[in-house]
């Protein structure tokens, strides 16, 4: 009987462990590192408002994007920890060169400093 509760309690394991790993897609496993903050960043429009298409090098650098992980935040020299001031889900601008590009999962991100961004779009 207690083999019989073992099989079902490893296929019901099974299924909670697919349900649960189908739940995580779509769902970044980045984690950044001290005061850092990773940003998925806007896309810009191809068309000018007169409707000309632009190339990809014509194009600007887009300075807005979406707060998708914030690292812990930095501990001062003193032993002070200083909180990341932007939250997961934020809409923020940034430096124009500001962090380095990744690219993870088919999908593009940056990583900046906190001290790169410079607002919060409300």
């Amino acid at each position: 009987m207690s083999n019989i509760i073992l099989v079902v309690s490893t296929q019901m394991f099974r299924v909670l462990i697919s349900r649960y790993l189908s739940f995580l897609e779509g769902f970044i496993v980045l984690r950044p590192l001290g005061n850092r903050v990773i940003i998925e960043v806007a896309q810009e429009e191809e068309k000018t408002i007169g409707g000309i298409v632009l190339a990809s090098a014509a194009k600007e650098k887009p300075q807005t994007g979406t707060v998708i992980a914030v690292g812990s935040g930095e501990v001062l020299k003193d032993g002070t920890k200083v909180e990341v001031p932007v939250k997961v889900g934020e809409t923020v601008m940034f430096e124009k060169y500001a962090g380095s590009e990744v690219k993870y999962e088919g999908k593009e991100y940056l990583i900046v400093a906190a001290k790169d961004i410079m607002a919060v779009v409300e």
